[in-house]
C-alpha cells in the first residue's frame, strides 16, 4: 500500500510540473550586469539595483530608452547555467510600467551582438506572475535556429527596447517551470 502510494504521489507530482528558481532575490542569487545601446553609440540611460522594502526584496530596470544615434534599448542581463531542456518556459513576477518590454535569451547559436531568441510582455502596475513559454520565443535572425536550445541558454535579458520612453520595470523572481 505504501509503494503504491508513493509511485502515485511521484505521478501526480511529475504530471502537475515542477519549477527552478532562477533568482528569487533572498536566498537564491543570479550574477547581473545592466548595458544600454551606449555600447554602440546610443544615448539610452540605464540604473539597475536592489531594493529591499517590506512587502519584498526585488531589482528595478530603470531609465531613459532613446532611438536617436542608431539606439533604443536598455537591458539587465543575468548568467544561467542551468539546463532548462526538461521545462516549458520561463515565469517571473514583475510590476512596471505598462509599456512592452523583452526577454532576450541568448544561445551559442547567437554569434552577433544582436542575435537573440525574444518574447515580448507587458507588466501590471501591481506584481503579477508572468508565464513565458519557450514556445513563444521567436528567433532574431534568418540564420539562426529556429528552435531555441533550452539547454544551452547562456544569458536571459529584460529589456525595454525599440522607442522612446522612460522605463521601470521591478523584477522579484526568475524561474523556470
Amino acid at each position: 500500500m505504501f509503494t503504491k502510494l508513493k509511485i502515485y504521489s511521484l505521478i501526480f507530482f511529475s504530471l502537475s510540473g515542477f519549477s527552478m528558481v532562477i533568482d528569487n532575490v533572498n536566498d537564491i542569487r543570479a550574477q547581473w550586469s545592466a548595458v544600454s545601446d551606449n555600447v554602440m553609440g546610443g544615448i539610452s540611460e540605464v540604473s539597475f539595483y536592489e531594493i529591499q522594502d517590506i512587502e519584498r526584496n526585488f531589482y528595478r530596470l530603470e531609465g531613459s530608452v532613446s532611438t536617436k544615434n542608431n539606439g533604443g534599448f536598455i537591458q539587465s542581463i543575468l548568467r544561467n547555467n542551468q539546463d532548462a531542456q526538461n521545462y516549458n518556459g520561463i515565469r517571473i513576477t514583475v510590476r512596471g510600467t505598462p509599456d512592452d518590454y523583452y526577454i532576450w535569451l541568448r544561445t551559442p547559436a547567437c554569434r552577433f551582438p544582436w542575435d537573440r531568441y525574444s518574447a515580448s510582455f507587458k507588466p501590471k502596475d501591481n506584481w503579477s506572475v508572468i508565464e513565458i513559454p519557450f514556445s513563444d520565443i521567436k528567433k532574431s535572425n534568418f540564420y539562426m535556429p529556429k528552435r531555441l536550445n533550452k539547454s544551452k541558454i547562456r544569458t536571459i535579458a529584460f529589456a525595454a527596447y525599440g522607442k522612446d520612453f522612460d522605463a521601470k520595470l521591478d523584477i522579484a523572481n526568475i524561474e523556470l517551470y
